[in-house]
């Protein structure tokens, strides 16, 4: 009990990044702060060199990697965190020079997706992520990896001895990309199956920390953890809505993203990301308040591209406009919509949005039906929903939904 609680205590940090100009620097390594939070890290100091070029053996000079150890040593430090990938050699002279701990940003984030992932295919993703960044890193890392789990970058499935070899995490990571193949057969059955029974659905995308599970909840009731973190949520949450023409979509939370992801996240989240891609509608959600909305978007966006969702609807969901202080910049359309998730407002507005961008599959209409073609409301009722009906001395009065199928054949009996 005594480890557990010392376990819970923030990890004095420092995060150090090499700023080569290949990338903003200075917001990513805002952006790191946020993931060392996230995983329970109190950053206590920054330490950043300009350079044309990595260093191959130590990633910094060596120079400001002796800067970095005063550093350590006057804010006692436990822990550095560097905003780029590391080779194995790397970490391990770095380490031999600095005397603590050494991680980097895809190691930190793989440490948050493992706390995050609550489904059995989140756990998997996440063990598959982790052990394709170590296999490639197994001979520089030595005595690390022979470290259990306690810390940040040491927590989640699939921790390695120093003793393991190659051929066991191949062996490995084989078995999980056959578990994963088998999940994704199922997801891809429930996908097809939803087509076929017709059923719409809504991909909630965006940003990490944007107010996607917020927006879920508001919406549906969804009772999914929304906190101010990033990766507050990691598992895909589906929920039924009911739209203002009759229609029913099923809205689907989708992991966020964030700038810089690493290409092996990707490649283990595709089959959560790929709902995206079968989706009727996306609803990009953004933070309107955040000073980043622009380039985040542009994130999505991309991510979006390489997933092939080019072609289906999207509806830019201006989120936390309580909160926003440049409201005048960002006018609504028919894909844009300015929103609070936290205080609904707005909502009417997005239901209607939505409601008009999806593909027409259905059709509210009024309908009087002579008692002779009493058929027709059966098969109505079939594929579409009947929300009144009256009966009248010509016929039967309904207010229905009716399949796009069947519009034709009602049509002269519209009373509206």
């Amino acid at each position: 009990m005594y480890e557990n609680k010392i376990e819970e205590q923030p990890v004095k940090a420092i995060l150090a990044s090499v700023d080569t100009g290949e990338f903003d620097a200075e917001a990513s390594i805002a952006e790191l702060a946020e993931l060392a939070e996230t995983a329970n890290a109190e950053v206590v100091g920054v330490c950043m060199q300009k350079k044309n070029a990595y260093d191959p053996a130590t990633c910094m000079g060596a120079g400001r990697l002796e800067e970095l150890k005063g550093q350590i040593e006057a804010l006692h430090a436990e822990l550095v965190i560097f905003d780029h990938e590391l080779t194995g050699v790397q970490v391990r002279n770095i380490e031999d020079i600095i005397d603590v701990r050494v991680i980097d940003r895809t190691t930190l984030i793989l440490d948050i997706f493992a706390q995050r992932a609550r489904t059995k295919e989140g756990k998997l993703q996440v063990e598959l992520a982790q052990q394709k960044y170590r296999l490639p890193r197994l001979t520089g890392l030595g005595v690390s990896l022979s470290r259990l789990g306690g810390g940040i970058g040491t927590r989640g499935p699939g921790e390695t001895k120093l003793e393991t070899d190659k051929r066991h995490i191949r062996k490995r990571i084989s078995y999980l990309e056959a578990e994963l193949e088998e999940l994704k057969k199922h997801r891809t059955f429930s996908r097809s199956r939803r087509k076929k029974d017709g059923v719409l659905c809504a991909a909630i995308v965006g940003y990490t920390n944007v107010g996607k599970s917020t927006l879920l909840n508001a919406l549906t009731d969804a009772g999914v953890l929304a906190e101010n973190k990033l990766f507050a949520t990691l598992d895909i949450t589906s929920r039924s809505l009911e739209l203002p023409d009759g229609r029913s979509v099923m809205l689907i939370d989708t992991v966020g993203l964030i700038r810089r992801l690493p290409h092996n996240l990707v490649e283990a989240f595709k089959s959560t990301l790929e709902e995206a891609a079968a989706a009727d509608i996306i609803l990009n959600v953004q933070d309107l308040s955040s000073s980043e909305r622009e380039q985040q978007a542009e994130v999505t966006r991309k991510l979006l591209s390489e997933l092939g969702c080019d072609g289906i609807p999207q509806i830019n969901v201006m989120n936390k406009c309580d909160a926003a202080l440049n409201l005048d910049t960002v006018f609504e359309d028919d894909t844009t919509v300015i929103i609070s998730a936290r205080h609904h407002d707005g909502f009417k507005r997005l239901l209607e949005c939505i409601a008009k961008n999806l593909p027409e599959t259905a059709r509210r209409m009024k309908l009087l039906i002579p008692y002779d073609k009493t058929a027709l409301i059966g098969k109505i009722r079939i594929d579409g929903k009947i929300f009144t009906e009256e009966y009248e001395p010509n016929g039967t009065l309904i207010d229905a939904l009716v399949d796009i199928k069947l519009v034709n054949q009602v049509e002269q009996y519209k009373t509206e």
